[in-house]
């Protein structure tokens, strides 16, 4: 079972588990292609909010998270990259798409020659965004110029070269190349206390619904990873 099928079959654990619980009627359908009812997807919200609860994190494990993932509590940092999109339309097949994009990022890792050139050759001949025109460069970017799921993986790391896992957002999969990174100004706990409290309630919240979905029969799901 590849990701997509398993993400699948955790919907639908979620959407019969919602049926028992009387939040959905039973003649409700399954998915096609992939995609629920709208009542469905309420149901679902709402068996969620009442099976995962999520405690709120303690000022010692917020200050712990925060000492420990400093870079990603600062103001300022600067990245130089530029990326090859494979991006994600309606009607596109992801997991072939998928693959196209795991192709490329090994071939960009392992390739001897000139990194750079191969980069820019297999954005201009790959790539989604108009950028490949320019060999994929996006020029100096900080994090608010990015969308928030892109950004949490480029910045408040210390990768330069292409990244070894490609880097999922709303537009797609991307191979991603750091090519120089300037540190911003690390923040005190307290500048930052609310978005740690956020992140710790987010990995919490991941950690409870992957263990509702093996109560469930899902244990071997990624929706959680």
């Amino acid at each position: 079972m590849d990701k997509h099928d398993s993400i699948d079959h955790c919907t639908e654990l979620l959407r019969q588990e919602a049926i028992r619980a009387g939040l959905l009627d039973a003649a409700d359908p399954p998915a096609a292609d992939g995609v629920i009812s709208a009542a469905a997807t309420r149901a679902i919200e709402t068996l969620i909010d009442r099976a995962v609860q999520v405690p709120a994190p303690s000022e010692e494990a917020c200050r712990r998270h925060h000492a420990a993932h400093a870079a990603r509590y600062s103001r300022g940092e600067r990245v130089q990259l530029r990326h090859v999109l494979f991006a994600v339309t309606p009607g596109v097949d992801v997991a072939a798409l998928r693959r196209r994009a795991e192709a490329c990022l090994l071939e960009l890792r392992c390739h001897d020659g000139q990194p750079g050139e191969a980069f820019a050759a297999a954005a201009r001949e790959l790539s989604n965004c108009p950028s490949g025109a320019q060999g994929g460069e996006l020029g100096w970017l900080v994090a608010d110029d990015c969308a928030p799921e892109f950004a949490r993986e480029v910045f408040g790391h210390a990768e330069v070269g292409v990244l070894p896992r490609l880097v999922h957002s709303r537009f797609g999969l991307h191979v991603v190349e750091v090519l120089q990174r300037e540190p911003g100004e690390a923040l005190p706990f307290e500048a930052v206390r609310g978005a740690v409290e956020a992140a710790l309630r987010q990995q919490a919240f991941a950690t409870a619904l992957h263990q509702y979905l093996q109560v469930l029969g899902g244990a071997q799901t990624p929706l959680v990873q």
